[in-house]
């Protein structure tokens, strides 16, 4: 695409944008300009059309599906269930009802489940498929799933339409696999029955499941499993196609594939369970391990993981150098607010000579939970650290920039619900610039081909790429700028790279060391703190740094493949050189 032509269709949409880009292509810099319009598309509904016409290409893949599917060995047959709420239209059924007919697959049969009576006019006309209706009394979603005929189940919520591919897509998956549960994509029809608002969605992430319903509205399920995991008992708590994905994925062992691709073509409001049985499912699957639950903004469910009885002690370790008012607000607000029963805070002083610092850390020689250790060489985030760590008391290290202010009391609780958990790593909050947007939301491996923090400037208030901002669950890494780790998994991978990641990049590979050791890293965004980021040591890419900076992006990227690998909360579609989650183009 040319400049002219991209610049003539961004304009009407994004005119600052547009004429930012038309600036520097003006003044020479055409690289840079083309940079600046292909991201102010990609935030356009425009991306989407291109992505649909030059990614997606239906019309191409049309041609080749039956050579295709003949040269399997395996064709599973799926079975489709369409689930009628009372209040649907006659319209609604018989446009899912269409797409699935439609289906370049052939190997399906139709069930319907209902809240209708089964004499209602709307269902008058599909005498040809068995019905389960809620007026005849016990689950009728159960009901349907036993006497389903196929190797997989596939939920699809009236008025919703599969994609024509849909079922090749998940079949073509299933050659050489067998997973419990299969998810896909999908995207929005508006009101003239436009695509519209792609979610392409992350690999499974087990953390994320339990408080985001990101599966049921384009999952197939496998039959026999889940038969097999139905018990006497089970019909009440196992009312929605979310209840199913929870009580399958109960089994850690299961396999669960995510397939890139866009399913379903939702119409209205997400599709899924309301908020009690959600409630009533994530108890179920969640029962004796004393957790608390209850809906947070924007609809989700928070899961308080419990805290051991006697809360074990955190080492709170700030490296610092003069910069007496930033280290003065952060620890003020760390001691005055924290309301975690037991912790020690650590600064390492690398090498202050102010006379305003060194009279403020002889005023905290009365304060009994700060103690300060001297490093006096060289400055090396990752030795100073390590260092402190030596000196912890505590059973978890928190690293923690003194260019933070604590905003809540309940900050390291909540770091420290995730962080007791056996299976966890490392825990890491959401960290905000002081104008309230984003700067740490959990960090992504491959942005940049390097990592980068995920919905960066995001601004207040706004719910970001499918509300991730603002729930918890696994990620590649967090930030060390506020970070909680058992002492002893710090230790088990070595700590972090004084050699090769002195200052930057050493927290992502810990976080990643972790990983590789069998621990799960963890976002929460209920720790939240203010982050003035860099302010102590400057930017990376300045030119005293960038060096120094190259060589351990270089280490980075050499050691975790970081050019090519695709984050698990990233996709192939959305672009890698941005950190918003926008489409690549």
């Amino acid at each position: 695409m040319s400049f002219a032509l991209g610049f003539v269709q961004t304009l009407p949409l994004r005119p600052l944008r547009a004429m930012e880009a038309l600036y520097w292509y003006i003044t020479g810099r055409k690289v840079r300009a083309r940079n600046r319009l292909r991201i102010a598309k990609s935030q356009t509904f425009l991306a989407y059309r291109f992505w649909i016409k030059h990614v997606e290409c239906l019309p191409d893949l049309a041609a080749r599906v039956s050579t295709i599917v003949s040269s399997w060995q395996y064709r599973p047959r799926f079975s489709v269930i369409v689930q009628v709420p009372a209040d649907t239209s006659r319209a609604s059924v018989n446009a899912t009802l269409v797409s699935v007919h439609e289906q370049w697959y052939p190997h399906v049969e139709v069930l319907i489940v209902t809240q209708k009576a089964v004499h209602d006019p709307v269902l008058s006309e599909l005498k040809q498929c068995p019905v389960f209706s809620a007026h005849e009394g016990g689950n009728p979603l159960l009901g349907a799933v036993k006497q389903t005929s196929g190797e997989y189940i596939l939920p699809v919520r009236a008025g919703d339409k599969l994609s024509p591919a849909a079922l090749f897509w998940l079949a073509q998956t299933l050659q050489g696999s067998d997973p419990a549960i299969l998810y896909g994509d999908e995207d929005s029809l508006n009101w003239r029955r436009q695509r519209g608002r792609p979610w392409f969605k992350p690999q499974w992430n087990e953390e994320m499941i339990l408080v985001q319903d990101y599966i049921s509205s384009a999952c197939a399920l496998r039959t026999d499993r889940l038969k097999a995991r139905l018990v006497s008992g089970d019909g009440a708590s196992l009312s929605s196609v979310y209840a199913l994905v929870l009580k399958l994925t109960q089994d850690a062992s299961l396999q669960v594939v995510h397939v890139p691709h866009v399913l379903v073509h939702r119409v209205g409001t997400k599709p899924g369970a309301d908020r009690d049985e959600r409630l009533a499912a994530l108890a179920h699957r969640l029962n004796g391990q004393g957790t608390e639950l209850s809906f947070h903004e924007n609809d989700v469910i928070q899961v308080r993981w419990p805290l051991p009885a006697h809360p074990p002690k955190v080492s709170i370790i700030i490296p610092t150098r003069d910069k007496v008012g930033l280290l003065r607000a952060c620890l003020d607000s760390l001691l005055s607010k924290t309301d975690y029963p037991d912790y020690e805070v650590i600064i390492v002083d690398n090498g202050s000579v102010k006379a305003d610092t060194l009279r403020f850390f002889a005023s905290l020689a009365e304060e009994p939970r700060v103690r300060i250790l001297s490093y006096p060489a060289a400055y090396n985030y990752s030795a100073i650290n390590n260092f402190a760590a030596t000196h912890a008391h505590g059973k978890f290290l928190c690293l923690l920039n003194n260019d933070t202010e604590i905003l809540s009391g309940d900050w390291l609780t909540e770091l420290m619900r995730q962080a007791v958990r056996p299976h966890v790593g490392a825990v890491g909050a959401k960290l905000l610039y002081p104008d309230g947007s984003i700067q740490h939301a959990g960090v992504a491996v491959g942005l940049g081909d390097a990592a980068g923090h995920a919905h960066r400037f995001l601004r207040q208030g706004k719910t970001g790429y499918f509300n991730r901002p603002h729930i918890p669950h696994y990620v590649s890494a967090v930030t060390a700028a506020c970070l909680v780790v058992e002492k002893h998994k710090f230790d088990a991978v070595g700590g972090l790279d004084e050699e090769n990641l002195a200052i930057a990049f050493n927290d992502v590979d810990l976080c990643l060391k972790l990983e590789a050791a069998g621990w799960r890293n963890v976002y929460t965004p209920y720790a939240v703190l203010i982050h003035h980021e860099s302010k102590s040591r400057g930017k990376d890419i300045s030119p005293q740094h960038i060096a120094r900076y190259r060589r351990e992006l270089a280490a980075l990227q050499e050691r975790w493949d970081t050019r090519t690998c695709t984050d698990p909360l990233h996709h192939p579609s959305l672009d890698r050189a941005q950190e918003t989650f926008t489409i690549r183009l």
